[in-house]
Parts: structure tokens; sequence; C-alpha cells
């Protein structure tokens, strides 16, 4: 079967390289799966996403969260160009509950303009990691 070939990048590094089966995405337009053979799409990816590589041949899925950027597919090659993004196994979990804990007190806080936009950023961007880990959030 084919494969396509996947590159996950952010401005710090290179996150992860390598073939898979299949790559789900959540863009501004929706969730979208790309596997091989798809027609050449450019997609923006939303805040606190989270980014599936299906690797197939019994490798077990990577996740990473994704905070912003863009996804380019062509001839089988998928191009993550992601603000920020972490691979759910790098993800220190008692860190991102902490941070999930600041960002709802402030937004429960009643935090408003652009603090209120920061705590709720925050939040999705914790319980992004957070999903990454494997972790339930409510």
């Amino acid at each position: 079967m084919a494969k396509l070939r996947v590159g996950v990048v952010s401005p710090e590094r290179e996150i992860w390289s390598g073939e898979a089966d299949m790559v789900i995405a959540k863009t501004v337009d929706g969730e979208i799966g790309i596997m091989p053979r798809h027609a050449p799409v450019i997609g923006v990816l939303v805040e606190g996403g989270l980014l599936t590589i299906k690797r197939g041949d019994g490798e077990s899925d990577l996740v990473a969260a994704v905070h912003g950027g863009f996804l380019s597919v062509a001839d089988d090659e998928v191009s993550i160009l992601a603000e920020l993004a972490e691979l759910g196994s790098e993800v220190d979990v008692a860190r991102a509950k902490s941070a999930l804990e600041r960002a709802q007190s402030s937004v429960e806080g009643g935090q408003d303009g652009e603090n209120a936009e920061d705590a709720t950023a925050g939040a999705k961007r914790a319980r992004a990691r957070l999903r990454a880990a494997g972790e339930e959030v409510g």
C-alpha cells in the first residue's frame, strides 16, 4: 500500500518526520483526513487542535497538540507547519493540568478584554496538550 511522507515542524524544531498511512488534523474548516493519493490542499490549523498520524504496520499512532499553523498536501507529501506543537509523549501532564486549572480560574474569575482571550487560549492549549498525552479532559 502507498504511504504518505509526513513532516511536522515548528519554528523551534522538527517535531517528527516519517511515513504514515493517514494524517488527521483539525482545520478552521473542520477535521480533515489525508490518505495516499489525496488531492492537493492547503489548510489553516486551529489553535489547540490535535494532529493524529496513523503510521500503520503495527506501530502506534502519534498524537500531537498543535497550536495554529498550516497543513499542505501534494504528491503524497504532507507538511505540517505549526506555530507551536508538542508530541503527546513529550507532554508534562502535571504541568498541563496545572496550566488548565490556572486558565480556567482566570476565565471563571471574570477577566475581560485581552486577559480573557489569553486565558481562553491558554485553556485550549492545555486541553490539547492533555488530550495528546491520552488524558481525559472535561
